[in-house]
C-alpha cells in the first residue's frame, strides 16, 4: 500500500489540501473526501465550432462522503443511488498506476515541446482549436506560443502538457481544487467528471494514482481506462439529465 504522506505527483503540479481526496469504492461509487465545489462545466465553441471554454452552471452540494455516481445508471446524478449493484457493470479498475509521462510522446518546438498520453483523452476536442495543438507548438511566434499553452490548459484528462525548452519544466501554474460535471452539447453528451487542482484519487486497493493539475474520471461506465475517462460516453450516447 502507497505510503499515503508521499504520493506521487506529476511535475507541475500543485497538491490540494490532502483532506480532499477521492476514493474509488470497489464495484461501487466515488467517495468525496472533503468538500471541494463541484458544478456543471459546458463544454462551448468558438465561431469556428471548435471547443473553446467552459460555461460553468449549476451547482451540487458536495460534503464529507458524498458518493458520486460512476456506473452511468443512477437515478439521482449526480449522487449514487446503488444502481451499480444491478446494472450489471463492469467497475474494474485497468488504468496503470505509473506516472502519466511514462507512456507520453514528446515533440519539440521553437520554444515549447508537448507531451501527449492518449490513454487520458476526454474527447473534449480543445485540441482542435486553431491550427490543432500539435502544430501550435512546432509554428514559431507569440500567437502559437500562447495557443498551445491555451490548448493545453483547458484540455480536461491533462492528455496534452507544454514544456518550456529552456527550463526543461511544464508551463503549469497551481489551480483551486474542484470537481466539474462536463456537459458536451456539440455531440449531445454528459462528459467525464473532472477534477481540477491537484486532487488525489485513491485506488480501491489502498494506492494512490499520481495527483495531476488536471484528470477526468469516467460516470457512464465505459471507460477501458477506469477509473478515468476514455471518451467512451461519446460512443454511447451517455445522458446524465442534469440539463434537459
Amino acid at each position: 500500500m502507497s505510503d499515503f504522506s508521499k504520493p506521487r505527483i506529476q511535475v507541475g503540479t500543485t497538491q490540494s489540501d490532502p483532506s480532499i481526496s477521492i476514493e474509488v469504492l470497489a464495484n461501487g461509487p466515488y467517495k468525496v473526501h472533503g468538500a471541494p465545489p463541484m458544478r456543471i462545466q459546458t463544454i462551448t465553441p468558438n465561431e469556428t465550432h471548435n471547443s473553446w471554454s467552459f460555461t460553468p452552471g449549476e451547482e451540487f452540494e458536495v460534503k464529507d462522503g458524498t458518493l458520486l455516481c460512476r456506473c452511468g445508471h443512477s437515478r439521482n446524478k449526480p449522487y449514487c443511488d446503488g444502481s451499480h449493484r444491478t446494472a450489471g457493470v463492469d467497475l474494474t479498475e485497468t488504468a496503470s498506476m505509473a506516472p502519466m509521462l511514462n507512456e507520453a510522446t514528446e515533440m519539440d518546438g521553437p520554444k515549447y515541446s508537448l507531451t501527449d498520453n492518449e490513454k487520458f483523452c476526454a474527447f473534449a476536442r480543445f485540441c482542435d482549436a486553431g491550427d490543432r495543438f500539435w502544430n501550435e507548438v512546432m509554428e514559431p511566434g507569440e500567437q502559437h506560443e500562447k495557443m498551445a499553452v491555451r490548448i493545453a490548459h483547458h484540455c480536461p484528462g491533462g492528455r496534452l502538457m507544454v514544456w518550456d525548452q529552456q527550463t526543461r519544466q511544464p508551463v503549469e501554474t497551481p489551480e483551486p481544487a474542484e470537481l466539474a460535471l462536463l456537459e458536451d452539447p456539440a455531440l449531445g453528451v454528459s462528459a467525464a467528471l473532472q477534477l481540477r487542482g491537484g486532487i488525489r484519487v485513491q485506488s480501491a486497493s489502498g494506492d494512490s494514482y499520481e495527483i495531476r493539475n488536471r484528470q477526468t474520471l469516467c460516470r457512464c461506465g465505459a471507460s477501458s481506462n477506469k477509473p478515468f475517462c476514455d471518451g467512451s460516453h461519446a460512443s454511447i450516447k451517455f445522458k446524465d439529465g442534469l440539463t434537459g
